[in-house]
Parts: C-alpha cells; sequence; structure tokens
C-alpha cells in the first residue's frame, strides 16, 4: 500500500518520518517495478486536497507496479515547495497552483509542468450549521467565527481572491496552514464555517455541508504536476505522472470533484 510522509526534517534533509499509512516491501531491481536506477519506490510530494485521490492512484501504481511502492508527502504546497528547494528526497511534486510550483521550476528542479486539475472553493459549515450560513457575505459578520488558509498557501490565495471579488472583509479567528486544517475546524465545531475546496467538502462526507457561492468562480486553482530532474526513482516518476495524467486519472479526479484542465 502506499505510504505517507507527514514531516519531513528541514534541519537534516535525508530525515523522512513515516506515518501509519502502510508498508512495501522491496523487490528485485530487474523487475517490472524498478527504474532504470535500481530503484522500487516513488515518493510524491502533492498537495493536501490530493490526500485522496492521490492515495487511490498509488494503489493502482503498485497494482500495475508489481515491485514497485508509492511514498506520499501530503501537505501545503508552498511548503513542500520550500522542502524541495532545500533538498528534501522527491521524485514527483503536485502542486495546488502554478505560483507554488514556479518556486521549484525557477530553483531548476522540475521538468515542464501540466496542469493536470482544477478546483474552486466552496464554503464549508458544520452539519447542522449552527451560524445559519448560506451566502458568502455571511462571513464577514463579526459574530461568525470563520477559519482560513494562510495567505501564504494556494487556498488562502484563491480565498483571499474570492472575497476581493465580492467585496468583502473577512476578520477569521484562525488561519490554517493547509485547506485539512482548515477544515478540521469546521468538523470539530470550532468555527463556524470556513473556505477549502469543493474536493474537500466532498471527502468529508456527512461531516460538513458545503456551500456554493458565484466568487468561487473567479478564483479557481490550477493544479500542476512535474517529476524532478533529480528524482532518485525517475523512470517510475515518469511513469506516475504519465497514471496522473491519463484517461483513468482523470476519472479518479472528475470523481472526487476536480474540474478538467
Amino acid at each position: 500500500m502506499p505510504r505517507c510522509l507527514t514531516r519531513w526534517a528541514v534541519a537534516i534533509p535525508l530525515a523522512l518520518a513515516l506515518a501509519g499509512c502502510g508498508s512495501s516491501g522491496q523487490a528485485d531491481p530487474s523487475g517490472p517495478g524498478s527504474s532504470s536506477g535500481g530503484a522500487t519506490t516513488v515518493t510524491v510530494f502533492a498537495a493536501a486536497s490530493l490526500t485522496e485521490t492521490f492515495a487511490e492512484l498509488g494503489k493502482t501504481f503498485e497494482a500495475s507496479h508489481p515491485g514497485a511502492s508509492v511514498r506520499f508527502n501530503f501537505g501545503s504546497s508552498a511548503t513542500l515547495a520550500q522542502q524541495i528547494t532545500q533538498g528534501a528526497p522527491a521524485d514527483v511534486f503536485a502542486a495546488a497552483s502554478p505560483a507554488t510550483m514556479k518556486t521549484v521550476t525557477d530553483a531548476s528542479l522540475a521538468g515542464t509542468p501540466v496542469t493536470f486539475a482544477r478546483n474552486k472553493l466552496r464554503i464549508a459549515v458544520p452539519a447542522d450549521n449552527p451560524a445559519k450560513v448560506v451566502r458568502l457575505s455571511d462571513l464577514a459578520d463579526p459574530a461568525v467565527k470563520v477559519a482560513l488558509c494562510a495567505v501564504q498557501v494556494p487556498c488562502g490565495a484563491a480565498s483571499v481572491k474570492a472575497l476581493d471579488a465580492a467585496g468583502l472583509k473577512v476578520t477569521p479567528v484562525t488561519y490554517e496552514q493547509d485547506v485539512k486544517a482548515t477544515l478540521t475546524k469546521v468538523e470539530l465545531g470550532e468555527v463556524d464555517a470556513a473556505l477549502v475546496y469543493t474536493t474537500d467538502v466532498s471527502a468529508a462526507g456527512g461531516k460538513v455541508r458545503g456551500i456554493e457561492f458565484p466568487e468561487a468562480d473567479k478564483a479557481i486553482n490550477d493544479y500542476p504536476i512535474a517529476a524532478l530532474t533529480k528524482a532518485p526513482a525517475a523512470d517510475l516518476a515518469g511513469r506516475f505522472v504519465d497514471l496522473v495524467l491519463s484517461a483513468q486519472g482523470r476519472d479518479v479526479l472528475t470523481r472526487a470533484g476536480f474540474l478538467a484542465p
């Protein structure tokens, strides 16, 4: 099964902490899952909003590449880009915005990115919607506790665009470092509403309710993906990117609520 990396120690570039997302065995380097360099594990750094879809694609990849394993590091695209530029060992980067991908390509650490999906915002509220939020302007009410993504990360930048398009000023009670952390505040009932991606609302199931708003159309994020130029498993990196860009990959993303590029 695919494995997830939940932290990367910046001070020790080769230190990777593994979280419990399963494990994978090793294979004969000459087997079908190996790269030209003999690597059997492909490490994918991906935006937090891709957690569910990429976990599914990771299983598909391992099933079609016997002996290979996929290891994921999900988090804020801005943080992941910084980790890559500071030397974190990775093979593929999938970001939630072109701006965060540019950090990596400007450092000549990735090949030419390809946009593979798009995503837009939705208001997330608790299932019982205690603050009776029904529209974006309700978030400007000081009595409504709001969580937003930090402005440095893609979901935060998109939130700024959407609020500016509506001419609204919202003062959140918290800024979170990625979209999953922002959504968690709603799931736990710590806030009345949050701006997150449509796909994250869908992934949360009945834990939250999603409210569409027209200004979201002015803040749609493109998601680019690229194999990294210093990928330890270059061959597997290319194959994983190919899977994401394939019709099969598109189907998984579309079912999760992502828009076609």
